[in-house]
């Protein structure tokens, strides 16, 4: 077993709980989708959650050559995969029925779960620019990847729940555009 391995042996792990608790989430409030509106708003938020989790995945890999195998990478990731599994966790109530309407629930915790994901963006990117370097300041980095942060940043301190959905619907939208626009 390489280093890269061992470290991402855990990084991995709790990466796929994330994936798991935000898909379990899903499952139970289809499962009462006949008593219960899941509604827009968390819809969105899960499949910008699961994308994010996914990408966070693939840079790991991507910089496999360039992390160190130490205890504060170790940790580092730990807390960074940690609050992605946290974040997605809070994405669907453990008991929809609780709530009725889903977009209430969203509203109680959309600005914890964006604020966890922003947080593990921020941390990988701080990452990639000690390890690696950061993405040159070209037009596809600019829309692609640097992007996130202002809209990430508005979807937390808005108050109207339309500017949160339009930033969502970027945040989701960058995505695809990344793999079908290529610097």
């Amino acid at each position: 077993m390489t280093g890269f391995e061992f470290v991402f042996s855990l990084f991995g792990l709790l990466l796929g709980l994330a994936l798991a608790a935000g898909l379990g989430g899903l499952a139970r409030a289809l499962k009462v989708r006949h008593r219960v509106s899941i509604g827009w708003p968390t819809a969105l938020l899960g499949v910008f959650v699961s994308c994010d989790v996914v990408t966070f995945w693939m840079y790991g890999w991507a910089m496999r050559e360039v992390i160190p195998i130490s205890w504060p990478a170790l940790f580092a990731g730990f807390v960074i995969t940690g609050l992605y599994y946290v974040a997605a966790s809070l994405v669907f109530p453990d008991d929809p029925e609780d709530w009725g309407d889903l977009s209430a629930y969203f509203d109680m915790h959309r600005r914890t779960v964006l604020g966890a994901i922003f947080l593990c963006n921020t941390a990988l990117m701080a990452a990639l620019g000690v390890l690696a370097g950061l993405p040159a300041l070209t037009p596809h980095s600019l829309v692609v990847t640097w992007s996130f942060f202002p809209a990430a940043a508005i979807a937390i301190a808005a108050s109207d729940r339309r500017v949160v959905l339009v930033c969502l619907g970027w945040l989701i939208l960058l995505y695809p555009l990344s793999v079908l626009w290529r610097a």
